[in-house]
């Protein structure tokens, strides 16, 4: 694959040979549509994360020590196999995690390979780490997949052991440069679902005038063998999976301030 990576704090624009000298650590990548952005998407699942969300159903992403040091180069070469099928799609590539800002100069480098290759390209982040996303990573980002785990600061920070006020600083940030996002909001039975909590997080997102749509994810059971594989307790015993009542009414809410919600 031919063309140039520019990285911010480059002194000139990267080749893609360049590159190979940009390394990440990648836990794994896959093809999926539906939730990681629009059409058919390459998804690269970046290794590491600050947060430890108590529903994570990926929990096996949370340390950098869970993936492989993969080059930009290489990933790159490896998104270019699927770029006609991509295009032809309207699908693209997104970059996940973990928490792909915790890495964000191989973030930004195939955030900028994937453009260049002229395709779609979303970042899947939780907005902790917004601040290490540079101006160059966010240009060549065409739509945030932002993650807003609860809209009360003590709740998020029992769920998350961080702070919600650098997502919110985050969102506010795109929110300026009218870049394009999605926001995702797990709905915990029992934790994340009261009607107030929603309709207050559906308020402060309905505010941002750049939220195109909302994803209200159910909490299942799917992560609760990782955690035994890994020799770690289920922070969540005994609270069951989402019903897609819970879902719907959930949705109601955020459709209710005027939100496009899927």
């Amino acid at each position: 694959m031919a063309g140039a990576v520019t990285l911010s704090g480059e002194a000139a624009p990267l080749t893609v040979e360049d590159a190979a000298r940009v390394t990440g650590a990648v836990h794994s990548w896959d093809l999926s549509s539906g939730v990681d952005g629009p059409g058919l998407r390459f998804v690269l699942f970046t290794a590491g994360c600050p947060l430890a969300c108590a529903f994570c159903h990926n929990p096996d992403t949370q340390s950098m020590r869970s993936g492989k040091r993969r080059t930009a180069a290489d990933v790159l070469d490896r998104i270019a196999r699927y770029r006609s099928m991509l295009r032809r799609v309207d699908g693209g590539v997104t970059v996940s995690g973990g928490e792909p800002l915790l890495q964000p100069v191989f973030t930004e480098a195939i955030l900028t390979g994937a453009s260049q290759l002229g395709l779609h390209t979303a970042l899947d982040t939780s907005g902790v780490l917004g601040h290490r996303a540079s101006d160059p990573l966010l240009e060549a980002t065409d739509l945030v997949l932002l993650d807003i785990k609860a809209i009360d600061a003590r709740l998020y920070r029992s769920l998350t052991h961080g702070r919600l006020a650098p997502t919110l600083v985050f969102a506010d940030r795109l929110a300026a440069l009218d870049k394009p996002v999605w926001v995702r909001f797990v709905l915990v039975p029992g934790v994340t679902d009261d009607p107030a909590h929603v309709a207050r997080l559906a308020r402060h997102v309905a505010a941002l005038g750049n939220v195109s749509r909302v994803d209200v994810l159910g909490y299942h059971l799917l992560g609760r063998e990782k955690y035994a594989d890994l020799g770690r307790c289920d922070p969540l015993p005994g609270v069951p999976a989402a019903t897609s009542a819970q879902v719907a009414e959930a949705r109601e809410l955020f459709a209710a301030a005027g939100l496009t919600v899927s």
